[in-house]
């Protein structure tokens, strides 16, 4: 790869990861297109721009596009039934008026957060996200507030715990890597994570919210926002299927961390449980009986219910992939590590050094904890 106008490898390694990224921006906002196809143009551009070799970038367009779905797949049709079961049921209308209630319209957002900070101590962003989507749209309607003001504290407070909180895996690589205390990492991540969590959450939220108007896909909307006519089940058995998977996934974090025979039977079944993916097929598998054949659906319409749901999703499942792919082709370029190198140099306070490389290199693979 040649420098442009006689810069550095690192800084040419930018300024191509720009003219990609601005690529991806323009084909979508601009020119409409397929986001999925345009985020696998942005991917091969880039690869070509920075010198990898063909093959290089289809192996790793494929290798990003496949890793990234592996797991997320599953976990996103898995909690799209899940949210479909709470809809359906009315567990959501009865879980949101509640909140409502307890809280009072004013000040439901702050629940939000609350909801997803909990949710978030022991369940991956994206599995707190997809649990959680039926609530925010039924409040959302319920209030007639923005979208964004009830949603944007959910992601606040996900977001928070996972890239702070053991035992999420990015804090616990930090905890390794510098053979920190446990017990004090949680402290000092609740002290700095909660504040943030509001900040981020309840604050912006209402201010953004005000400014900016989202709809989503009106059949997305549709899908997660309608409630059936029957009497909405209890607001018990509705709250344990909503946070049967944290629960199952907590039992599993918990067996991991305290670890007292990592080979006993009882250790590995907790760990088995606890694995985002079973811990989701157990609560699915539960929410038929609990919010379904329970409220008097018959198998019919459940099997319909869950088959329809997945149907929306498609068009997500292949953008998340894109993204994957994009990032894998910013790894394997050397972007990440030119990002770093170009920090390194500069001479700039090492409390916001930190931060800044972070900030950067978490942009630019997309996954806090490849960052």
């Amino acid at each position: 790869m040649s420098s442009i106008f006689g810069m550095s490898h690192n800084w040419t390694l930018i300024v191509w990861t720009l003219i990609a990224i601005a690529f991806l921006i323009v084909f979508i906002a601009k020119f409409k297109w397929n986001p999925f196809v345009t985020l696998l143009l942005s991917a091969l551009l880039l690869g070509f721009l920075t010198g990898m070799k063909s093959m290089d970038i289809i192996d790793s367009v494929t290798k990003g596009l496949g890793g990234t779905l592996g797991t997320i797949a599953i976990v996103i049709g898995l909690g799209t039934m899940l949210g479909k079961m709470m809809a359906e049921s009315g567990g959501a209308e009865q879980i949101a008026t509640t909140l409502v209630n307890r809280f009072g319209e004013k000040r439901v957002h702050w629940a939000m957060m609350i909801v997803g900070f909990i949710v978030g101590i022991p369940v991956f962003f994206e599995v707190g996200v997809i649990l959680l989507i039926p609530i925010i749209f039924t409040v959302a309607r319920k209030t007639k507030m923005s979208l964004l003001q009830i949603g944007i504290p959910i992601l606040a407070g996900l977001s928070t715990v996972h890239g702070l909180v053991p035992p999420h895996p990015a804090p616990m690589i930090a905890i390794d890597a510098y053979q920190a205390n446990l017990g004090k990492t949680i402290l000092y991540s609740l002290i700095v994570g909660i504040p943030t969590a509001i900040v981020a959450g309840p604050l912006f939220g209402k201010w953004i919210g005000r400014r900016i108007q989202v709809e989503p896909p009106a059949e997305l909307a549709e899908q997660f926002s309608s409630s059936s006519t029957r009497k909405l089940p209890g607001f018990g058995i509705t709250l344990l299927t909503i946070l049967m998977p944290v629960i199952l996934m907590l039992i599993g974090s918990i067996a991991s961390i305290v670890d007292l025979d990592a080979s006993s039977g009882f250790t590995l079944f907790c760990e088995f449980i606890g694995n985002e993916i079973i811990a989701l097929l157990i609560s699915v598998v539960f929410s038929f009986f609990s919010l379904g054949f329970a409220r008097g659906f018959t198998k019919e319409q459940v099997s319909k219910f869950t088959s329809e749901c997945l149907a929306p999703t498609a068009t997500i499942i292949l953008i998340i992939g894109g993204g994957g792919a994009f990032k894998q082709v910013l790894i394997n370029s050397g972007v990440g590590d030119a990002i770093a190198q170009i920090a390194t140099s500069a001479h700039i306070n090492i409390i916001l050094f930190a931060w800044f490389v972070a900030a950067l290199i978490r942009v630019a693979t997309g996954s806090a904890t490849v960052a």
